[in-house]
C-alpha cells in the first residue's frame, strides 16, 4: 500500500526532529557542568610524601580485608569509565587532594575517615567518622562467626573501640550501660564534633541486617552488666544492646547537630546480605519520636531498592545520596531514579561520589571525577526530561540541578555559600557559573 506523501513528509519531519534532540539539553548540560558540587561521601586518601606509611585510615572497615568477591562491572579497573577517568586524571598530574576536587568539579568533600590528615582540610575537606564500633562493647565472636565476610571484620571494630577508649584514657569497659553511654559514647561522640565532624557513619550493613529495633532498656542494660567483664552474648542478646545503642547514638549525634550516614545498597562482599540492606529495615528507626530531632542520609540511596528509599524520604529528617549508585549504574538508568525522587522530594537528594582508591588503577582521584561525570550525566538526562515533557520550566530545571549538587547539602550541614563551614572557616568566593569540569570520553 502506498502511503500518502503528506503522511511521508510528517514521519520524515518526526524522525528528524526525535534525531535533532539531543539526549541532555546543551544550554542545561553547561549549566550543570558549572555548578561547583558538594560531594556527601567519599574516601579521600592523605597526601603523603614519597616513602611514607601507607594511608590505613580511609575506611573503618576495608574492603580488602574480605575474600575475594565479583563486582558490578561499572566498579571493576578495566571497565572502559574508569580506564577513561584514571588516564585523564594522570594527564592532569593532580598534585593535591584539593586540585583533584578541583578537577572534578566539586568545592567540597565530606569525607569518610578514621581520622583526616595531610591534605584533607576545612573547608574543603569535611570530616564524617566511623561510630559502628561504639555500637559494639562486647566480645563479638558469636557475631563474626556469621559469614566469612564478618570473620575479619568485627575485629576491627573492637580495634577502632579500643582507640577510641584509649583518646579517652579509659582502660576497660565500665561496669554498667550507663556508665558505658555516659563515659565512652557521648565523650567520643563530642571529640569527634570538635574534631570538625558534620555527621557520623554506620556501616552496619557489612555486619549484621539494619532492622534496629527498640528494645526494652533493662534488657539491654542486662546484657551489657552481664557480659562487660567477660564471656560472650548470644546473638539475640548482643543485637538487642546494639539496637538500644544504635539509638543512644543517633539521639546523641542529633543532639550535637551531626547528621547520621547509614550505608545502605545491596553491596559489597561475596557473603553480604542483600536482603540485610533494603531501606525499608530502617523504618523503625525513622519512625521513632525520640530521633526526630537527629537528621538521617541513606547513604547511596539504598541502590538498587530506589522506591524503597523514596517511602522513606516522605519522613522529615530523611535524606539519600546518591554516591557509589553514580558509579554502578549506567547514567540512563540512574536517571529514572533521579527523576523520580526529583518529582516528589528534591530536597532530599543529595550529590555524592563515594570516591575510593582500588589500587594504582583505581584512585580515589579517578573515582572523583568518573562518578561526578555519571552523576551530572544522570542529572542532565533526568531533568532534560522533565523540561521536555512540560514537567518544568528550565528556570526550574537549573534550579533542581543546584539543590541536588550543592544546595541541599548546604542547607543540611549548615555550610556557608562557598562552602566554608558557617562555624567560622573563611569563606571563598566561587562562581555558579565557572568553568566546567573536565570530562570523560
Amino acid at each position: 500500500m502506498r502511503m500518502p506523501s503528506r503522511t511521508i513528509t510528517l514521519v520524515i519531519g518526526l524522525s528528524l526532529t526525535a534525531c535533532s534532540q539531543r539526549p541532555v539539553d546543551p544550554a542545561l548540560e553547561r549549566y550543570i557542568a558549572s555548578i561547583k558540587a558538594v560531594d556527601d561521601h567519599a574516601h579521600p586518601m592523605l597526601q603523603l610524601p614519597p616513602g611514607a606509611k601507607p594511608d590505613t585510615e580511609y575506611d573503618a572497615l576495608p574492603l580488602d580485608a574480605l575474600p575475594p568477591m565479583t563486582l558490578p562491572a561499572r566498579l571493576r579497573a578495566d571497565h572502559p569509565d574508569w580506564i577513561a577517568a584514571q588516564r585523564s586524571v594522570k594527564g592532569r598530574s593532580i598534585k593535591s587532594p584539593a586540585e583533584a576536587l578541583d578537577f572534578a568539579g566539586i568545592d567540597v568533600m565530606l569525607s569518610n575517615r578514621v581520622a583526616m590528615g595531610a591534605g584533607l582540610t576545612s573547608p574543603r575537606f569535611l570530616w564524617v567518622p566511623f561510630v559502628d564500633a561504639l555500637m559494639l562493647p562486647l566480645d563479638g565472636r558469636l557475631e563474626s562467626a556469621r559469614t566469612p565476610d564478618t570473620r575479619s571484620l568485627y575485629a576491627l571494630e573492637t580495634k577502632l573501640l579500643h582507640r577510641y577508649m584509649n583518646d579517652l584514657g579509659i582502660a576497660k569497659l565500665p561496669a554498667s550501660l550507663d556508665d558505658y553511654v555516659k563515659t565512652v559514647v557521648t565523650p567520643t561522640l563530642g571529640r569527634q564534633k570538635k574534631g570538625g565532624a558534620v555527621a557520623v557513619k554506620f556501616e552496619a550493613a557489612y555486619l549484621r541486617a539494619l532492622d534496629f529495633d527498640d528494645p526494652d532498656p533493662n534488657l539491654a542494660r542486662l546484657v551489657y552488666s552481664r557480659f562487660a567483664s567477660g564471656g560472650t552474648p548470644g546473638r539475640a542478646e548482643y543485637k538487642t544492646l546494639e539496637d538500644y545503642l544504635f539509638r543512644v547514638i543517633a539521639r546523641e549525634a542529633g543532639r550535637l547537630g551531626l547528621s547520621v550516614h547509614i550505608h545502605c545498597t545491596d553491596i559489597a562482599g561475596s557473603f553480604y546480605s542483600a536482603r540485610g540492606a533494603d531501606p525499608y529495615l530502617l523504618e523503625s528507626a525513622f519512625n521513632d519520636s525520640t530521633l526526630r530531632a537527629t537528621k538521617f542520609v541513606i547513604i547511596h540511596g539504598g541502590w538498587p531498592l530506589v522506591t524503597h528509599t523514596l517511602s522513606l524520604m516522605a519522613k522529615g529528617n530523611v535524606y539519600a545520596d546518591i554516591s557509589m549508585a553514580d558509579m554502578v549504574a549506567e547514567p540512563r538508568q540512574f536517571a529514572n531514579a533521579l527523576r523520580m525522587w526529583l518529582n516528589e522530594y528534591p530536597d532530599r537528594v543529595l550529590f555524592g561520589t563515594d570516591a575510593f582508591a582500588g589500587g594504582p588503577d583505581q584512585t580515589w582521584e579517578a573515582g572523583a571525577l568518573l562518578a561526578a561525570n555519571s552523576a551530572r550525566r544522570a542529572l542532565g538526562l533526568a531533568l532534560t526530561g522533565m523540561l521536555r515533557d512540560g514537567v518544568v520550566t528550565r528556570e526550574r530545571a537549573e534550579h533542581l540541578a543546584r539543590m541536588v549538587l550543592r544546595e541541599n547539602a548546604v542547607a543540611l550541614y549548615g555550610l556557608g555559600a562557598a562552602g566554608a563551614a558557617a562555624t567560622g572557616a573563611s569563606a571563598r568566593s566561587v562562581p555558579e557559573r565557572s568553568a566546567p569540569a573536565r570530562s570523560v570520553p
